[in-house]
């Protein structure tokens, strides 16, 4: 199934005391473009992010967004350092042997020793976990959000397809017509221009002007393209570069189309060959 380059998805994850949010938003690039905003205390998650993103997504421009909200409910609880309050005991009551009028540690001074105080909070390394986990979960949100999308391009660009194909075989049937009425009428003017010229001449100068006109090359390859079109949208995969390359191919056969055609009722049809080229384009360059 083909993937656009558009998508959007959310997910957050309660950890207690503190919520993960993780937003990834996806838009249309030539390559894989990798933007990252994450709060200062999950910086150090970013590599881990990146490689499970490159992994899923082969293009597009991608912006992720990790927060960490402490959770209101749950207010964090602080504890004492036990083992380093008795260690202070002991180095307190060792110098106070030696040192009978020095002064002792204060509460507030205990309470601001390195180390003294901890809370329940989670540290990085045990939330790393929780944020695979959620960047995989977003990751797979994104890419149904994508394929739902290119499923909906890919219809549309089918559609205009199948009107390309009623095109050509309008076209197809008018090409003997169409030649042989140019041909009389190229055959009077030279006749009327050029009394002298002998009807050999003239039959040669006819028929070498109308394989100049002739279009039946240009309409087998539109064909030819339309049938690879439909071949890698049925394939699937990432399909956005090789279809903006039979776009080219095929604006290019229409161009050609308009330009040697010398009836008009070919000429309106190859202009909305055009049309539909272009429409298919612009969403193509939306596919992955």
């Amino acid at each position: 199934m083909v993937q656009s380059m558009t998508g959007f998805a959310v997910q957050t994850r309660d950890l207690g005391s503190v919520s993960l949010h993780l937003e990834l938003r996806s838009v249309n690039s030539r390559y894989l473009d990798l933007g990252f905003r994450i709060v200062d205390d999950l910086r150090a998650a970013e590599p881990a992010i990146r490689e499970r993103i490159s992994a899923r997504l082969g293009r597009g421009k991608v912006e992720c967004r990790l927060n960490l909200q402490t959770g209101h409910a749950a207010p964090r609880r602080l504890a004492l350092n036990a083992t380093l309050l008795d260690q202070l005991a002991d180095a307190q009551a060792g110098l106070r042997a030696r040192f009978p009028d020095a002064a002792p540690l204060s509460v507030s001074e205990l309470l601001r020793w390195p180390g003294m105080l901890a809370d329940d909070s989670l540290g990085f390394d045990e939330m790393l976990p929780a944020i695979v986990a959620l960047t995989e979960a977003a990751l797979d949100e994104l890419v149904a959000t994508r394929r739902r999308e290119g499923e909906k391009l890919a219809d549309m660009i089918r559609e205009r397809v199948a009107r390309m194909r009623e095109l050509v075989a309008q076209a197809l049937p008018r090409l003997p017509a169409v030649v042989i009425e140019y041909q009389e009428r190229l055959t009077a003017k030279l006749r009327d221009a050029a009394a002298s010229l002998d009807e050999d001449r003239i039959r040669q100068e006819v028929a070498l002007y109308a394989q100049r006109i002739d279009v039946d090359e240009e309409l087998t390859r539109l064909i030819t393209h339309l049938d690879e079109v439909e071949r890698i949208l049925k394939a699937g995969g990432a399909a956005g570069k090789r279809l903006d390359f039979l776009m080219q191919e095929l604006n290019r056969e229409a161009n050609t189309l308009a330009s040697k055609s010398p009836a008009t009722d070919i000429t309106a049809i190859a202009m909305e060959m055009k049309v539909l080229i272009e429409q298919m384009r612009e969403q193509v360059q939306n596919l992955e």
